[in-house]
C-alpha cells in the first residue's frame, strides 16, 4: 500500500454494522419484551392458584358441605364461583348413605394484559348427604 493511505473501515462499512446493530438489538427487545409479558402472566396464574388452594382447602371446614354456589372476591383484583355438586360415578347412587361425594369447581377470575382472565380448579370432598342445600 502506498504510505500516503490510510487503514481503517469506510463510512458504508460502519453504517452497515450499525444497521446490524440495531436490528438485532431490536429483536433483543421484542424477546425481553415477550419474556416479561408471559413473567407477569405466570405470576397472575399462581396467585390466583394460590387463592384457589387457600380456598378449597378451607371451604366447609367449620360448616357442613351442601350443594349450590357461591361467590365472593379475594381482593380487588381477584373474585370466584365455587359451584358444589353431588358426585356419583356414572350416576349411580351412593353405596353408603352416610357419606357423599361432592365435586367442588371453583373459577377464579381477573383482569390480566387488557383481558379477562379465568382459572378452573376442580376436586372432590368428603360429605354427609342431606346437610342442607343451597349456600
Amino acid at each position: 500500500m502506498p504510505p500516503g493511505r490510510a487503514r481503517g473501515f469506510s463510512l458504508i462499512e460502519v453504517i452497515a454494522a450499525l444497521l446490524l446493530l440495531a436490528i438485532t438489538f431490536t429483536a433483543l427487545m421484542k424477546v425481553a419484551g415477550g419474556a416479561i409479558g408471559l413473567t407477569q402472566r405466570a405470576a397472575q396464574r399462581s396467585e390466583a392458584a394460590m387463592w384457589a388452594h387457600s380456598l378449597l382447602d378451607s371451604a366447609f371446614v367449620i360448616e357442613p358441605l351442601r350443594a349450590g354456589t357461591r361467590s365472593g372476591t379475594f381482593d380487588k383484583h381477584y373474585r370466584w364461583q365455587l359451584q358444589v355438586t353431588p358426585w356419583n360415578p356414572a350416576g349411580q347412587p351412593a353405596p353408603n348413605a352416610a357419606l357423599q361425594l361432592y365435586q367442588l369447581d371453583l373459577d377464579v377470575r381477573w383482569h390480566g394484559n387488557g383481558h379477562d382472565q379465568v382459572a378452573h380448579f376442580s376436586t372432590l370432598r368428603l360429605g354427609v348427604p342431606g346437610a342442607g342445600a343451597g349456600p
